[in-house]
């Protein structure tokens, strides 16, 4: 065993063996790792007396206990309560929280791979392209045989793969860097946003509302069926993002570190590109264009436990859920009886989270 003396001067020494050291360097290395795991578990309670929360609130006068019994014993429950909590209330709650999971790690993976603190799914353009599409299929009014319900949102899926085919186009030519996926999908966006303006100005008026109305986003269009196949979109992307948790944290150090360690970047780059086409276009297919979150979710989870993605990403989701959440809660209180569009209320959330990022300066939230 070895000593050292150490002192500030004459008349004081303290003797410091390494085994007393050994306990305070294993508590200093722990300490942060569990605070950000607490802060993990933080997250998920809060999300889910949020979840409860949008639950309650609505046009009918639902209290606590009504929707606690509808949830657990629906067949001894109120037919009136089961039926408003089971066919209306929880698949739109659970469409915010899918949809607000996607972006949030939508969000986070543009960011890692673009190195882009601002970058969120709309940088690539996949959003706008979605609301192209689907405002496309309004305005002809075509219908796909068996499943005309699904043309829409059919037609917003297939538009985001066509951005997606074109960003990924550019940048193999030019070389997956960064550089060259942000500037292709600057222009992508730039794109299918020109193309939604003439697309509505070609609308007839009653058809413009009904774009205008989707573009806007809102959780009304949820049901089973839609939460379901989102949901199944979700899970892929997760389960496709988990083997590569460790090369995009090494990512995060710059290309050429992580080079150093043995992760092929631009290999990375492209299956985490196809990875968040796949999200953003699950997530607005169904619900409409919804902005902001895949901005701020992440930045909110980072604040909260770095940029280890064994963390980032599980709490870049739940944080985006919270958001989502937390704006249908806003959107119904806002106006008694009736249902702001969801994406309205996001905008309204994440442009003073934006000014909030620019006034702050880099350091805080990058």
């Amino acid at each position: 065993m070895q000593k050292a003396r150490v002192g500030p001067g004459r008349g004081f020494t303290m003797t410091i063996s390494e085994t007393d050291t050994e306990p305070m360097a294993e508590t200093t290395a722990r300490d942060p790792a569990a605070r950000r795991v607490g802060w993990l578990v933080a997250l998920a309670a809060t999300l889910a007396v949020v979840t409860l929360t949008d639950l309650l609130v609505g046009p009918a006068f639902l209290n606590v206990f009504d929707v606690l019994g509808a949830l657990v014993a629906p067949s001894t429950a109120d037919p009136t309560v089961a039926a408003i909590v089971h066919a209306i209330r929880l698949p739109m709650t659970l469409m915010a929280l899918v949809v607000g999971a996607s972006l949030g790690v939508a969000g986070a993976q543009m960011q890692t791979i673009l190195g882009n603190p601002l970058a969120s799914p709309y940088t690539l353009g996949f959003s706008a392209a979605a609301g192209f599409g689907a405002a496309a299929a309004i305005l002809t009014g075509v219908s796909l045989p068996l499943i005309p319900g699904l043309t829409v949102p059919l037609a917003a899926f297939a538009a985001a793969g066509l951005a997606c085919l074109m960003v990924y186009g550019m940048a193999h030519l030019r070389g997956v860097t960064a550089e060259v996926m942000l500037l292709a999908g600057i222009a992508t966006l730039f794109l299918f946003q020109s193309a939604q303006s003439l697309v509505q100005y070609m609308a007839a008026p009653e058809v413009l509302q009904e774009i205008v109305f989707w573009l806007f986003g809102s959780m009304l269009k949820a049901n089973w069926f839609t939460v379901s196949v989102s949901g199944a979109v979700l899970a892929l992307a997760l389960g496709l993002l988990l083997p590569d948790l460790w090369k995009l944290t090494a990512l995060r150090m710059g290309d050429a570190r992580a080079a150093s360690l043995g992760v092929n970047v631009p290999a990375l780059r492209r299956r985490v590109f196809f990875v968040v086409a796949l999200l953003t276009a699950g997530a607005v297919s169904f619900v409409g264009t919804i902005g902001f979150v895949g901005l701020v979710a992440p930045h909110l989870a980072r604040m909260l436990v770095g940029e280890d993605q064994r963390l980032l990403l599980p709490a870049s989701a739940i944080c985006g859920g919270l958001v989502m959440v937390g704006a249908s809660i806003a959107s119904k209180l806002l106006s008694p009886g009736a249902v702001v569009p969801v994406g309205i209320v996001t905008a309204l959330i994440g442009v003073p989270f934006l000014f909030g990022l620019i006034l702050t300066g880099r350091r805080r939230f990058w």
